[in-house]
């Protein structure tokens, strides 16, 4: 039996600068961390040559063709496993609720197949094949940063350019001492509003050239929640990122103390991030008390095996 532990991660600059799309011509880079938030995947083999994943449902097929969890799919078919496993995966959060958990399965699983194989993949190898994996063979209009952070764990600044995907381990000093995570109770399908922001990136260049340049300039930088809260308000012109119902929490956490903050991932839902002085949390936890807090902390270590147990 392996069990992979692989992190999600809070993204704070950068977003949609990830994209090939656009980094390709113009460069991008974002500033990121892995938190105490995890996908987990365990895989075993069967005494059968069937093939069982379990996530959300549980699937039990004769073939890899016929899986319809398409991530795992994809992973069987790369590390050339053909039947006799079991797949199972379990996240600490819902799916769709923009930590990158779509992402850290991809690598969990890549993880977890490539071990049960005897194979050792470092954070690189894991990240690209992960990146091709979501966006070559599934086609989906997604970054590449939700890959590296969970391959690479840690506090992070990621500079993508055409043939080449730099990173740099930031200490984590006490930026979450300052951090506040909520959980809107809303989950969406991350896939449309991020197909939106594909399709807009050379309209949205200029704005997307801004927010580049804020990843660098945030990096120890005392106004850190006010450089937030400027890119949130340009990310906003992105796409459908934000509601009425989210700039309604937005404006209540920015009154109660709060010097900026942003919805995490795609936007539309999922969880709301805030910056603020220390004396100030609570005030902003009392603004919004409707909303689930999460505790989080930093994740300094990328997707790992965890056990590895061989009868």
């Amino acid at each position: 039996m392996i069990i992979v532990q692989a992190p999600l991660r809070c993204s704070f600059f950068g977003g949609g600068t990830d994209f090939p799309e656009f980094y390709e011509e113009h460069g991008g880079c974002v500033l990121t961390t892995a938190i105490n938030k995890y996908i987990y995947v365990i895989v075993k083999p069967r005494f059968d040559n069937k093939i069982r994943v379990t996530y959300r449902k549980a699937e039990l097929v004769k073939s890899v063709k016929d899986v319809k969890h398409e991530i795992v799919r994809e992973c069987l078919k790369h590390v050339g496993i053909k039947g006799g496993i079991e797949v199972i995966t379990i996240g600490d959060v819902p799916a769709g609720t923009g930590l990158g958990s779509s992402s850290a399965v991809t690598v969990g699983v890549l993880k977890a197949l490539y071990a049960y194989v005897g194979r050792e993949m470092d954070a690189e190898q894991l990240a690209l094949t992960a990146c091709y994996i979501e966006r070559e063979m599934l086609h989906k209009p997604i970054g590449v940063q939700d890959q590296y952070i969970s391959a690479y764990g840690g506090f992070r600044f990621f500079e993508f350019t055409k043939g080449r995907i730099g990173g740099l381990k930031i200490p984590v000093e006490t930026l979450f001492d300052h951090l506040l995570l909520f959980y809107t109770g809303i989950s969406r399908d991350s896939s449309k509003i991020l197909e939106i922001q594909s399709k807009n990136t050379r309209k949205n260049t200029a704005i997307l050239l801004t927010m580049r340049g804020m990843a660098s300039q945030a990096i120890g930088n005392p106004q850190f929640g006010e450089l937030l809260d400027e890119s949130w308000q340009l990310k906003k012109q992105l796409g459908p990122i934000s509601s009425p119902k989210i700039d309604k929490w937005y404006e209540k956490a920015i009154k109660a103390g709060a010097t900026g903050g942003k919805i995490l991932g795609a936007g539309g839902g999922g969880f709301l991030l805030f910056y603020c002085p220390t004396n100030k949390k609570q005030a902003v936890r009392k603004a919004l008390f409707r909303l689930t807090e999460i505790p989080i902390s930093p994740e300094p270590d990328g997707a790992k095996v965890i056990l590895n147990y061989r009868t």
